[in-house]
């Protein structure tokens, strides 16, 4: 048959025609636990519309076995087409899914069939679906299945395998070569252009029984250690996990952030009076190197570089304050050599050898948000009040606006969201002039910092 979906409460009923006058079978009706009472009752106006009714029970996981019970209550009084137990967040194992699956299976009218739909976060699609055809029922089941599991973030279960388990078990006659014909012609093209399927984001996810655009916004912020991800979510409060809520988590991210540990002394004392020379990633390190390497003769400043360790200049300090980056080149750090220092935040925990100075998280933030705990930025806040002679910046060339332009070595490429980036560009040109202000501040190599979007 052919099916509709309807997310309830975007689709009014006189949009939608009698079912002799439509194309469709049937309508899914999906909708989340606080709206199933309003959901059935409109579900019950598509029946009278002439439709096979399929009720969709969105995120299974949120509904208590009294919410359960009530729910069969209502769709006993007139019975759907078949009720469903949609997965949306891939969070069910085996014995959770079979116990919603008993409840409805044994207070369910016997006419109506039992549905599951499933996602792909923990790798069970497949498995937990081939679970629910195990069942012996009163019931007709139902469950779903996606041409090579295409569906939301971490996909659905394969329509093919699927196929292949009911002919083998249960002397089915799906064609399977047809679905593998229909895959190869049109679905890989989809899946190379969008790909889908089990990976870190989705799987850190469904392990915190939370929403995925929480862990998309803290990956994406690209500072964070994946632990350190995991610590943030489980604090989140238990009625907002699977409903996303973004001014949550940015503050959430702040304060992990301010955590202080280990507060040190001042790093006044290494670079006042000192002509400083900050060194960034960026690709000038290679095209200007001469031109570093003849400062660096004539002047001989304190060199410091920032979040990376470079390979062809000796440094005095390395400040670290991202610790997804920190975590990368823990290698890097183990072959600093006595003598270089390392400056870090208090949001970085040490591994090996302890920090030389720590400096507040929390006091070295921007007040602009796109850039509030970029490294730069956060090491001129520290360096306003410990009066260096002057400071020199090499290797801050700003973010190119295509794949491998930013950094000399382009392995330390972490974001390729080009549209943030050249606000990352523009907000901190937009800090130099207060910067030059309070520190005797230039540029040795060309920066988009600088010269706006001229390199």
């Amino acid at each position: 048959m052919l099916v509709g979906m309807i997310d309830y409460g975007t689709c009014s009923l006189e949009h939608i025609l009698p079912c002799s006058e439509c194309v469709l079978d049937g309508i899914r009706l999906i909708f989340k636990q606080p709206k199933m009472r309003e959901a059935v009752s409109f579900g019950r106006e598509l029946l009278k519309l002439g439709y096979k009714v399929f009720l969709q029970m969105v995120s299974i996981t949120t509904y208590s076995d009294r919410d359960m019970l009530d729910f069969i209550d209502l769709v006993n009084e007139q019975p759907p087409y078949a009720v469903s137990m949609v997965d949306t967040y891939g969070l069910l194992h085996k014995e959770e899914l079979l116990h919603y699956f008993h409840l409805l299976d044994r207070n369910l009218g016997p006419e109506i069939r039992i549905g599951y739909h499933s996602h792909n976060n923990f790798q069970l699609a497949y498995a937990n679906t081939c679970e629910v055809v195990k069942r012996k029922s009163q019931h007709n089941i139902l469950v779903d299945g996606t041409l090579y599991g295409m569906g939301k973030s971490a996909g659905n279960a394969p329509l093919e395998l699927l196929a292949m388990y009911l002919n083998e078990n249960y002397g089915k006659q799906y064609d399977i070569g047809q679905i593998l014909e229909a895959i190869d012609t049109n679905i890989l093209r989809i899946y190379h252009q969008k790909y889908w399927g089990y990976n870190l984001l989705y799987f850190l996810a469904a392990s915190n029984d939370c929403h995925p655009n929480y862990i998309d916004y803290l990956l994406n912020k690209k500072t964070l250690s994946v632990k350190a991800v995991n610590e943030i979510v489980k604090s989140i409060p238990t009625g907002l996990k699977l409903n996303y809520c973004q001014e949550c988590v940015e503050q959430l991210y702040i304060e992990y952030q301010k955590k202080t540990i280990n507060k040190g002394r001042s790093i006044q004392e290494f670079v006042a009076g000192k002509s400083l020379l900050l060194v960034g990633p960026g690709k000038t390190l290679l095209t200007h190197r001469e031109k570093i390497e003849a400062y660096i003769q004539d002047i001989r400043p304190k060199i410091i570089s920032l979040n990376f360790v470079p390979e062809k200049i000796k440094t005095d300090a390395v400040f670290i304050s991202n610790a997804k980056r920190y975590n990368t080149l823990l290698t890097d750090f183990k072959r600093v050599e006595d003598g270089e220092l390392i400056i870090a935040t208090s949001n970085i925990t040490s591994v090996g050898k302890p920090f030389d100075y720590v400096l507040d998280y929390a006091s070295l933030l921007d007040s602009e948000r796109i850039i509030e705990d970029n490294a730069l930025t956060m090491f001129l806040n520290a360096l306003k009040n410990c009066e260096p002679k002057s400071v020199v910046l090499a290797g801050f060339d700003g973010f190119g606006s295509r794949v491998n332009e930013s950094y000399y070595d382009d392995g330390m490429e972490l974001s390729t969201n080009y549209d943030r980036l050249a606000e990352v560009n523009a907000a901190i040109a937009k800090r130099m002039p207060e910067y030059k202000a309070k520190i005797n501040l230039s540029f040795l190599t060309p920066s988009l910092y600088e010269n706006g979007d001229k390199l």
